[in-house]
């Protein structure tokens, strides 16, 4: 499982490599095996050679002896003139003779390394040679190491009756093949090892010339976002499912774009007619008491009373406010429109701050102005816009039986400037604290809601950032974060 868990370009990596190890390793193993089929067909071979020519050399014994030649004269006829260890000398091989009956006739002498030569045949032997078309017997076997095989075979006279049997014990000697296939394995290995060595290097090369274009393609779409225009992947030479998949992408980029585009239009649409229904809204509000208080003006008007001056002064009042009240809204909507200029004034926002407050009559709102001064840049007019709505929402929040309090600090944190406005008001619901900075939300029975939203505006504008916390019926504190410079 870990494997899987490589990039492509190690797998394929560790996998070329690993191919050429193994092949390595087999070629070793065959030749290995193929050296030692090689010594056991070199061994039986000589064998046979010489076992063809000790068998020549036997009947000619057989012909020139003057013993007569049957089983019982067989010990006999190959001591006479030493002929059995002549025979053994010039072929440079331990002869034994056997009678049919498998007891030890004779043997020959000084020739072998050790005596390995059995008194008695086993029967298995017997048997086995006696059933075997050819007459010819090889048993393989290993003492204290050393393997040797055995040839038995009978010795026949000229009638091909069988006379004995003729047993050569060969040393398999493998000195001279083992050292041939170490020199051999010794060269072959120096060759695939800088082979290896080759194939590492071009497994590197190659792996990385494999997932270049998955790399491309990797970070292509890494870098994919909905909210910017992505780039299309140009990939001049690739195999053809990399080419499918790049058109693949393309094409999915080029459709994600469209529907971006048609998504932000939407949006775009959903979110004025949204506006558009809160500015009727909030329109309506103020023009039904100017309706009512034309017609009851109309229905009362009388120019005899007395106090005709008095009610119409209280009739232009009534219309007066509610016209403030949509000229408010206005202003409201279209400050909220209209994105902060980016004017980065070098100023005191201490001193700004305290110039923000200084239009609140309100004795409640605390402001300990003798800070030192903290020096930042931003915009005078819309610092000040953010500082009196932030009071603004703090003086609504708190409920007529309390003693209303607010307090405004301004500090330094980290390279940046801090301002917060804590209040003791009733504090934001948990329902209602995702919806907060929300342009057409509100918890107030008049306004636009639009006061947050605009201060969010702007100080994320200047590379700031607005955060609250708050308790329900204790009150909440905004802290306004943005750097100096």
């Amino acid at each position: 499982m870990k494997l899987l868990k490589l990039s492509l370009r190690t797998r394929i990596f560790i996998s070329m490599t690993l191919l050429v190890l193994i092949a390595s390793i087999l070629i070793g193993a065959v030749s290995i095996y193929q050296y030692k089929e090689e010594a056991e067909e070199y061994h039986q071979e000589r064998l046979e050679r010489k076992e063809n020519r000790i068998q020549i050399a036997i009947d000619n014994a057989l012909k020139s002896t003057t013993y007569p030649v049957n089983e019982k004269n067989l010990k006999l006829i190959f001591k006479e003139r030493d002929r059995i260890y002549q025979i053994s000398e010039e072929h440079t091989l331990p002869i034994n003779v056997y009678a049919l009956s498998g007891e030890l006739l004779i043997r020959s002498e000084g020739v072998f390394v050790k005596d390995t030569t059995d008194k008695q045949l086993n029967p298995h032997i017997l048997d086995t040679l006696a059933s075997l078309y050819d007459k010819k017997y090889l048993v393989k076997s290993e003492k204290d190491g050393v393997k040797f095989l055995s040839s038995y075979t009978y010795i026949s006279d000229s009638r091909a009756k069988p006379l004995g049997i003729l047993n050569l014990p060969y040393l398999e000697d493998d000195d001279l093949i083992t050292r041939e296939l170490i020199e051999f394995l010794q060269r072959v290995g120096q060759v695939y090892i800088f082979m290896f060595l080759i194939a590492i290097v071009l497994a590197y090369f190659l792996s990385k010339y494999i997932t270049r274009s998955l790399k491309t393609i990797s970070d292509t779409i890494d870098q994919t976002r909905l909210d910017k225009r992505n780039k299309r992947i140009d990939i001049g030479d690739a195999s053809e499912e990399i080419y499918n998949l790049v058109n693949a992408y393309n094409s999915m980029i080029d459709e994600l774009e469209q529907s971006a585009a048609m998504l932000a239009k939407s949006e775009r649409e959903a979110a004025w007619r949204e506006m558009a229904k809160q500015v009727a809204h909030e329109i309506k509000n103020p023009l039904t008491p100017m309706r009512l208080t034309v017609q009851s003006f109309q229905r009362k008007f009388d120019p005899e009373d007395p106090n005709i001056q008095q009610k119409v002064q209280e009739y232009s009042d009534t219309l007066i406010q509610q016209i403030d009240t949509m000229s408010s809204i206005a202003s409201a909507f279209s400050n909220f429109a209209q994105m902060p200029a980016q004017k980065n004034e070098t100023l005191d926002v201490v001193k700004i701050v305290g110039l923000a407050l200084d239009i609140f009559n309100e004795d409640y709102i605390i402001f300990p102005s003798e800070k030192e001064k903290i020096i930042a840049k931003f915009d005078r007019t819309q610092l000040i816009r953010v500082v009196t709505n932030l009071v603004k929402n703090g003086i609504q929040a708190i409920p007529e039986d309390r003693v209303p309090k607010i307090i405004v600090d301004v500090f330094s944190e980290n390279g940046e400037v801090v301002i917060t406005v804590a209040d003791n008001g009733v504090g934001i619901t948990a329902e209602n604290k995702k919806k907060i900075f929300e342009p057409k939300f509100t918890t107030k029975t008049s306004g636009m809601g639009l006061g947050l939203g605009m201060v969010k505006n702007i100080v994320e504008t200047y590379g700031g950032s607005i955060t609250f916390t708050s308790q329900e019926e204790k009150g909440t504190v905004f802290k306004v974060k943005f750097p100096k410079e």
